[in-house]
């Protein structure tokens, strides 16, 4: 792009700087008109016998027909020098990158800072996966994240110092840092070596310590987000010690999330001690004030429905005016979810809130993958005892839900059929803009 172009391109609307250049000119020239008239207009008079002195001196060296555009030519060299040193600063601190120009990163922000209010509850990788890609699209994004997490680093960790689990946190800070990529890496090292390391990743244990040293999860989860630069905010489900329980069909009960993903049986009831756990103000706040609210995807009992357990959150959401969404699973979870279909997940969702007292449904529009068809990818997953999510859209809307079925796991061949980020925040915001304009 020529240089003219790229300064036409500072003059088009909405970039709030050309206003605040011009303010900050006019009150240079109102702040010195000031300080004239307070000194009795004494130095407006000796500015202008100065001027004249001068111009009467260069015009007596060269003729006005040079001197003037030399001197115009002069001013003009150094406003650009000033202006474009100042330009450069700024973009050093807001976009670094060499290929990155200010006046794109300001109408990129800018654009971020419009986008609508949504807030998306879940856990696990599903809930960061759609995190990566909603950043896109809106910087007002919040993150309700599960806590029941009792397995691998987080469960360690939850058990040795007595911290809520940082895991799933970690991974949401990581998905919304707008941070050098040096650094949001780092957060999410794990160590493979090292007696008690082992493991570990760095942000697990990062969030540890700054729980130890503030006090409480919230306020380290505040002093990681400002360490990151995190685009919107991630807030825990609660602050209780939650622990999971569920019962099977075959009458057994089982406890902790970790063996919930491992049931013999399916399961029939997920609770949770404490009982009726609080929810954080910060959320419930998010939830009133959202444009959209959007449930998955993720584990249905161990990352989904342990957020459902909270009941400020449920009566929250119940309350808000808000479209609510649900993301379904590609893939059924051996052990958790085998034979369920996307109406089946549903079902377990409406269920979990009958248990709250709560009949209405929360979330009539949902977000499915369209049919995958037959490939290599799926045959090996069903040898592995997952199969594709089957989605009978038709059946649905007849029951009175909103559904779209899109292609989630992207366009681009994979190894692992997962939600692609690119692909899923497509989706979501394409459903936003229906509802808009039908509203």
């Amino acid at each position: 792009m020529s240089r003219s172009r790229r300064a036409a391109r500072w003059l088009q609307p909405g970039l709030v700087v050309k206003r605040w250049v011009l303010t900050s000119g006019l009150g240079l020239l109102v702040a010195l008109l000031g300080a004239a008239v307070w000194a009795d207009l004494q130095p407006i008079y000796w500015m202008i016998s100065s001027i004249q002195w001068l111009l009467a001196q260069v015009t007596g060296v060269l003729p006005r027909k040079i001197t003037g555009p030399l001197v115009l030519l002069v001013g003009a060299v150094l406003i650009w020098l000033g202006q474009s040193r100042s330009f450069g600063s700024i973009q050093q601190a807001l976009a670094p990158e060499k290929d990155t120009l200010l006046v794109d990163a300001l109408l990129a922000q800018r654009r971020l800072n419009r986008g609508p209010s949504i807030v998306a509850i879940g856990g696990g990788t599903g809930l960061s996966t759609l995190l990566s890609g909603l950043k896109r699209y809106s910087s007002n994004l919040t993150a309700i994240v599960t806590v029941a997490d009792d397995g691998g680093s987080s469960g360690v960790l939850r058990r040795e110092l007595g911290v809520q689990p940082p895991g799933d946190i970690r991974n949401c800070l990581a998905a919304l840092a707008r941070e050098e990529p040096l650094l949001t890496r780092l957060f999410q090292y794990r160590f493979k070596a090292g007696s008690g390391l082992e493991g570990h990743s760095f942000g697990n244990l990062f969030l540890s310590a700054l729980t130890a040293i503030t006090g409480n999860l919230e306020s380290a989860i505040t002093a990681s987000s400002r360490v990151l630069a995190v685009q919107g905010q991630v807030v825990p489900a609660t602050t209780a010690d939650v622990r999971l329980w569920a019962e099977l069909e075959n009458g057994d009960r089982i406890e902790g999330e970790s063996k919930i993903g491992r049931a013999a049986s399916p399961i029939v009831r997920l609770g949770c001690t404490p009982e009726r756990p609080p929810a954080l103000p910060r959320a419930l706040e998010a939830i009133a004030h959202a444009d959209l609210i959007v449930l998955g995807p993720g584990s249905l009992y161990t990352s989904l429905l342990p957020n459902l357990l909270v009941p400020e959150l449920v009566e929250a959401i119940r309350r808000s005016k808000a479209p609510r969404l649900y993301i379904c699973n590609l893939m059924t979870q051996p052990g958790e979810t085998d034979g369920l279909d996307v109406e089946g997940h549903l079902r377990a969702i409406e269920a979990q809130l009958a248990s709250l007292g709560v009949e209405e449904r929360l979330f009539t529009a949902v977000l499915a993958q369209e049919d995958f068809g037959d490939s290599l990818l799926v045959d090996h997953y069903r040898h592995q005892g997952a199969e594709p999510v089957a989605c009978d859209a038709r059946q649905l809307r007849r029951q009175g839900y909103d559904v779209t079925l899109a292609p989630l796991q992207g366009a681009r061949p994979t190894a692992t059929l997962r939600h692609d980020p690119r692909s899923v925040a497509l989706a979501v915001m394409r459903y936003f803009r229906k509802h808009q304009r039908g509203n």
